[in-house]
């Protein structure tokens, strides 16, 4: 039976919005568990101590935090504030979330996306040259590179780039956000393991691809082996790509988090390292909510493409 395409796409948005609410219950009841007070927290980015105060005072502010009410209670009104886009006040910067976040993600937007650009392009690069060349030495070599970019530590990748290009060399600056320059670095360091993951991927699909009974067929029709690369195997061995592509919009934020802190870019993922050194949960909870948005985003709109690509999808 056909499955309808407005049932299709209902469906697939009520999986988004379960997502979203489960990855913010799920931070919400780790941040919960952690030992720390967050009206001490609060206390001391105001530069007080909670053991200057009386028990009088120490309610008196739990009150007024609403940090007096039981946990499901907290839930549910931190809940309903999030629905209408209040994710709090950052316990150490003293600023509304969203702001605090909106003014940060346009710097690790632009890294993120011409990282995700990059690692695309190298990875394509990668497959097209170990499914064009003839020598299986060559072949093999270029097969043990996405191996060994999974492998190396994002963090030693970057030191070393920053050893190499900008201590050695001097071609771009080792940290800050100084024009275009300071862009190079973070946003390489950012698609290595990125890339890697797509071109152990694309390779393995191009190899099954080109065996494939569609690939025999046609060049016993005499196409010539470029000719059933670019007309047969690209396109199918690409589908599977788009199905991690969420995977990889994971790996962006994590590696934002890593190349922000060692090239000193004042953008989302320092403040998420800063926010979860000093346990500033509503930072946190915006964070992780903002993350699993733009998984979910990413993943809703493969959703709707992948049918456009393979029909078989709507059957």
């Amino acid at each position: 039976m056909r499955t309808s395409k407005p049932w299709y796409v209902l469906g697939r948005i009520g999986q988004a919005v379960l997502v979203l609410w489960a990855a913010y219950t799920v931070c919400y009841i780790i941040l919960n568990l952690l030992p720390a007070d967050p009206l001490a927290l609060l206390l001391q980015a105001k530069g007080t101590d909670i053991g200057s105060l009386n028990a009088d005072q120490i309610a008196t502010l739990r009150h007024t935090y609403g940090l007096d009410a039981g946990p499901v209670q907290q839930y549910l009104t931190m809940l309903l504030a999030a629905l209408h886009g209040d994710f709090g006040t950052s316990y150490t910067l003293g600023q509304p979330v969203l702001p605090l976040i909106a003014s940060r993600v346009s710097s690790t937007l632009a890294i993120s996306l011409l990282a995700l650009v990059v690692a695309v392009a190298l990875a394509f690069a990668l497959a097209f040259a170990a499914v064009f060349t003839r020598s299986r030495v060559i072949r093999n070599v270029l097969g043990a590179i996405p191996v060994i970019g999974m492998s190396v530590p994002s963090f030693w990748v970057a030191l070393l780039l920053m050893q190499v290009f900008s201590f050695s060399l001097g071609w771009f600056p080792s940290m800050g956000m100084q024009g275009w320059k300071s862009l190079v670095l973070p946003t390489v360091t950012m698609a290595i393991p990125t890339s890697a993951l797509l071109g152990q991927l694309l390779l393995s699909e191009f190899d099954a691809v080109l065996e494939s009974p569609q690939a025999v067929v046609a060049k016993a029709h005499g196409l010539s082996r470029t000719q059933v690369i670019l007309h047969h195997v690209v396109k199918n061995a690409s589908l599977p790509s788009l199905t991690i592509l969420g995977l990889l919009v994971g790996d962006t934020f994590t590696g934002a988090i890593i190349a922000e802190t060692i090239f000193a870019r004042q953008g989302l993922g320092m403040l998420i390292q800063q926010a979860v050194t000093q346990q500033d949960v509503p930072v946190v909870q915006g964070a992780v909510v903002l993350a699993a948005g733009a998984f979910v985003l990413v993943n809703l709109i493969v959703d709707l493409i992948y049918p456009l690509l393979d029909p078989r999808i709507r059957i």
